[in-house]
């Protein structure tokens, strides 16, 4: 793996020399952009919009737009002489419990790894400290240009940086909640249909997005035309598909277990 960051993680006066490595990777089905009438592929060309010529990597700059309309210039040497901390130092504010962070605001994580021998073992001691605890840790580390709040957290002995969105970029869903009246009988069963259906083995899950567009490939490729699979309806009668799924699901734990 390559290193997206080096720096240094501080706690008070304990610093872990560290680098960051990308976590995830996205498996698409590879896809690409085409001409609908004869299949050439659509290209993304750079274009200055003053000079009206597509422009090479090596003249492309950032900028930012004043309010007078004037555009300031930002070149890379100008970016690493930014004044700010984080982008050589994630300084940890303070500590919180792993619940108290809400699942919306988690980002991107990367790995972390000690960089240098002196990095083992407050890396050792951090990651066992934060799994012992049940906390995580809150802090602020600048990557591709902006400053984002994180948290450090333990997995499996290894520590891992998770990206975390700023609060006030979780958009308002305004009153999405069903006004429906619930019974105490619905919920029994509802409880009872999670019971049977608990213990979902995440990693025997795939994506099968990948085998579905190659048989529609094919189909296409043989001129045939391809059915829409039906979408599940509201069921008529609640209680009664509640039952059904409640006895297919034990249905189908108990032939898991005979397996």
């Amino acid at each position: 793996m390559r290193s997206l960051w080096q720096g240094t993680i501080a706690c008070g006066l304990v610093a872990l020399p560290a680098d960051l490595f990308a976590a995830t990777e996205e498996h698409g089905p590879g896809l690409h952009l085409v001409h609908s009438l004869d299949g050439g592929r659509i290209r993304h060309r750079r274009v200055c919009e003053l000079d009206d010529r597509e422009i090479g990597p090596e003249e492309i700059a950032r900028g930012w737009e004043a309010p007078d309309g004037r555009t300031v210039v930002l070149q890379d040497e100008d970016l690493e002489a930014l004044p700010l901390p984080t982008k050589r130092t994630i300084d940890v504010a303070g500590f919180v419990d792993e619940a108290d962070v809400d699942p919306l605001l988690y980002a991107r994580p990367y790995w972390v790894g000690a960089r240098g021998p002196g990095a083992q073992k407050p890396y050792a001691l951090m990651t066992e400290a934060l799994a012992r605890s049940g906390r995580v840790a809150v802090c602020k580390v600048a990557l591709r240009s902006r400053e984002r709040l994180a948290v450090l957290r333990p997995r499996n002995g290894i520590l891992v940086l998770h990206t975390l969105r700023w609060p006030e970029e979780i958009r308002d869903p305004g009153d999405l909640s069903s006004p429906a009246p619930t019974t105490n009988r619905e919920l029994a069963l509802a409880e009872l249909l999670m019971d049977e259906m608990a213990g979902v083995d995440i990693t025997g899950l795939h994506d099968d997005y990948t085998q579905a567009l190659n048989s529609l490939v094919d189909t296409l490729a043989a001129g045939r035309t391809a059915a829409p699979p039906l979408e599940p309806q509201p069921p008529v009668d609640l209680m009664a598909a509640l039952e059904e799924s409640v006895r297919d699901a034990r249905r189908a734990r108990n032939e898991g277990h005979d397996a």
